[in-house]
C-alpha cells in the first residue's frame, strides 16, 4: 500500500470545512488542527473576539483567510446566513462539523422549561437545521458530517438532566441520518467525549474550587484517570471526517478515557 493511501487522515488538503462553536474548546482546537491538515474553513462561534484569534492561529499554520460566520445558532436566520455565506464564498461544502453546545446543571426539580429550551435549542434544533440545510450541498461533495455528543449521551448523571437529554437526541439523530444518506454517500458520526478539559463546566456555574474537585474526581470517574485534553477529540473528528474512515458511518464514537466502560462497584 502507498504512503498516501495509509495516510489519508494525515491530510483534508482542499477540503471545505463547516466547524460551528469554533471560538472556544473542542471546536477552536478542531479548527486549528483542520488548518494544520490543508483544509479551507468557514468558522461560527458566538464570540467574535475569540473567533477571530482562532483564525489567526490558523492563517499562522499557513491556512487561507478562514470565513468567519459568527452568531448564535440557536437563531434561525443565523444558521440559515451561516450556510448561505459559505455557499456563496466557497461555493461547495465537503465536511460539517456540528460542535457548538452549551452545558447547564439542573435536575428534574430543578431544570426550568425555560433552561430546557435553551439546552435543547442549541444542542439540538440548531444541529438539526444546520445539517437540513447542509445536506443538499454535501450529497453533491460525498462530503462527511461529524456530531459533538458526549458520555452524558451514552450514560445517564444525576444533576445535567437537559443536558443528557440533548446528547443522547444527538447520538440517535447522528445515527438515523448516517442511515438515511448512506445511499448518497454521505458519512454521518459523532464523537462522545469525557470530561475535557474547557470552559464549559465554569460557563455551568462550577467555581475554581468546585471545578478543580471536579477535576480531580476523574482519576477515578475515566479509566485512564484523568480528564482530557482538546486536541484528543479533534483528533478524533479529523479522523472520522477524513478518507481513513471512508467505510465508517453511524458510530457514536467514545473519546472518553474509557468512562462509557465504567460500572462502579
Amino acid at each position: 500500500m502507498a504512503t498516501n493511501d495509509a495516510f489519508k487522515i494525515a491530510s483534508l488538503e482542499g477540503k471545505v470545512t463547516l466547524i460551528t462553536g469554533a471560538s472556544s474548546g473542542i471546536g477552536a482546537a478542531t479548527s486549528i488542527l483542520f488548518a494544520k491538515l490543508g483544509a479551507q474553513l468557514a468558522l461560527n462561534g458566538r464570540n467574535v473576539e475569540n473567533l477571530t484569534k482562532v483564525a489567526k492561529q490558523c492563517i499562522e499554520l499557513g491556512a487561507a483567510q478562514p470565513l468567519l460566520v459568527p452568531g448564535d445558532l440557536s437563531d434561525e436566520d443565523t444558521v440559515k446566513r451561516t450556510v448561505e455565506q459559505t455557499l456563496s464564498h466557497f461555493g461547495r461544502l465537503d465536511v460539517l462539523i456540528n460542535s457548538a453546545g452549551i452545558l447547564a446543571m439542573g435536575s428534574i426539580e430543578s431544570t426550568s422549561l425555560e433552561q430546557y429550551d435553551t439546552v435543547m435549542n442549541v444542542n439540538v434544533r440548531s444541529v438539526f437545521l444546520m445539517t437540513h440545510l447542509c445536506v443538499p450541498h454535501l450529497i453533491k461533495t460525498k462530503g462527511s458530517i461529524v456530531n459533538v455528543s458526549s458520555v452524558n449521551g451514552q450514560r445517564s448523571f444525576p444533576g445535567v438532566l437537559a443536558y443528557c437529554m440533548s446528547k443522547s437526541a444527538i447520538d440517535q439523530f447522528t445515527r438515523c441520518t448516517a442511515l438515511e444518506l448512506a445511499a448518497k454517500q454521505v458519512r454521518v458520526n459523532s464523537v462522545c467525549p469525557g470530561v475535557i478539559i474547557t470552559e464549559v463546566h465554569r460557563r455551568a456555574g462550577l467555581d475554581e474550587e468546585q471545578y478543580a474537585k471536579f477535576l480531580e474526581r476523574c482519576k477515578e470517574t475515566h479509566a485512564l484517570g484523568r480528564p482530557g485534553e482538546v486536541d484528543e477529540v479533534a483528533q478524533a473528528i479529523a479522523f472520522l471526517a477524513s478518507d481513513a474512515a471512508s467505510f465508517i458511518t453511524g458510530v457514536n464514537l467514545p473519546v472518553d478515557g474509557g468512562r462509557h466502560a465504567m460500572c462502579p462497584r
